[in-house]
């Protein structure tokens, strides 16, 4: 055996239900011209025990849907991961998951099939986009051997770029919802910060529209030009 094949790590073992369904999972879809009110999007929040993209883990998850142009309560998501493996820690301050929360939780590869049948072929957004998405497709790898694909939307970036006048800088979830005078009534819970993201999300597509932006390819070509610039910028 090959140097290669022992550092490889071994595929995760599925029962044959859970890698039918993992072949059974939608496609992501391309991103379209058509209205942004005519896309169905997807807003994920994750709970994680750290900030580690390579180490931390995903303890829960929350999703809630944007369609026809406004939040449909009837699509929501919510599941805790178990994680028997996992020591409390410091985060546990935060997001408020005990022991016995994350014991009780789903085995993360029931959960992680549920979100992605939940998902879709849909664009996904999310407050500080990367970390969610990179965090979301080591999990998916890990536990289902599955690559994600999916466009991901940072409201942390489209927030600035729609509303240059803001004078906030670097500026995190709350302070964008202080901004628009939303209100939060959970923070650092999953299910809540989906919500709310799902929120400020509707807010921005509305300023989007007013700029001549509306389609979910058009805000994706507008989003690229705005990163160049304050590349730029920066230097």
């Amino acid at each position: 055996m090959s140097l290669f094949a022992w550092l490889r790590p071994s595929p995760p073992q599925l029962t044959a239900e859970q890698q039918q369904r993992v072949q059974a999972l939608a496609s992501p879809g391309a991103l379209a011209e058509h209205s942004l009110r005519q896309q169905r999007w997807v807003v994920l929040d994750l709970e994680t025990t750290g900030l580690n993209i390579n180490r931390d883990q995903v303890l829960s998850i929350g999703a809630v849907v944007i369609e026809d142009g406004a939040i449909d309560l009837g699509q929501q998501f919510e599941r805790t991961l178990q994680r028997s493996e996992l020591k409390t820690g410091p985060s546990v301050l935060i997001h408020g998951l005990g022991p016995s929360a994350i014991a009780a939780g789903s085995k993360p590869a029931e959960a992680l099939l549920d979100l992605m049948q939940f998902i879709g072929d849909s664009p996904v957004l999310a407050f500080h986009a990367p970390f969610d998405q990179r965090m979301l497709s080591r999990a998916l790898k890990d536990s289902l051997g599955y690559r994600l694909q999916h466009s991901f939307f940072d409201l942390a970036e489209l927030a600035p770029m729609l509303c240059p006048q803001a004078t906030l800088r670097e500026a995190g979830l709350d302070d964008w919802t202080a901004w628009f005078g939303l209100q939060a009534h959970a923070r650092h819970h999953a299910s809540a910060d989906a919500l709310v993201t799902a929120e400020l999300a509707l807010i921005l597509f509305s300023k989007a529209r007013r700029q001549q932006i509306d389609s979910p390819l058009h805000l994706e070509h507008r989003l690229n030009q705005w990163r160049r610039r304050q590349r730029t910028h920066s230097f």
